[in-house]
């Protein structure tokens, strides 16, 4: 039983400015639901600058992967409007989770992801632009990642544990 609950796993999704502004959040939550993860949390919210920094860099190390440059075009980009926050839970949810997401560049998502099914946009258009890549969601890439994450954006009393139906056929 151990090594069974070690594979049910929570990772943070939240859905972007565009994603929001374009109304297809319930389109996005969907995809989640309909393989049987769990909404385990879930509030609309507009950080500001230090928490995308501490989500960002802190946690995810966009300055050392992509730059200050790109750092900066994100943080603007995702402060233009409110974002969904949510953690999902379920079997290996982390990479799952990514699986449906599909690559952080747009235009490298096969279709049937949410990125290849709703925005193409390129690392190198953007930076031309002088934009953040409107991509939008946030998955988590990696189990600690997903830890660090829910507890900068999640309060432990806004988690909740409960019993879905999905789990009879899920789990």
């Amino acid at each position: 039983m151990g090594k069974e609950k070690d594979l049910i796993q929570r990772s943070l999704v939240v859905c972007k400015p565009d994603a929001v502004q374009r109304g297809i959040v319930g389109e996005i939550l969907q995809r989640f639901e309909r393989v049987g993860l769990k909404i385990v949390g879930m509030k609309m919210v507009m950080p500001d600058e230090d928490q995308y920094r501490a989500h960002y860099e802190d946690i995810g190390q966009m300055i050392t992967r992509r730059g200050e440059q790109a750092f900066r075009y994100n943080v603007a980009y995702m402060m233009t409007g409110p974002v969904i926050a949510m953690v999902l839970e379920g079997v290996e949810a982390v990479p799952l989770v990514r699986k449906i997401v599909g690559p952080t560049e747009p235009k490298s998502a096969e279709m049937g992801t949410i990125r290849g099914d709703f925005s193409h946009m390129s690392f190198g258009y953007s930076d031309a632009k002088g934009i953040g890549v409107p991509n939008l969601v946030h998955a988590s890439g990696s189990v600690d990642e997903a830890k660090k994450e829910i507890k900068l954006w999640f309060n432990d009393d806004e988690l909740y544990d409960y019993s879905d139906l999905n789990e009879k056929y899920t789990r």
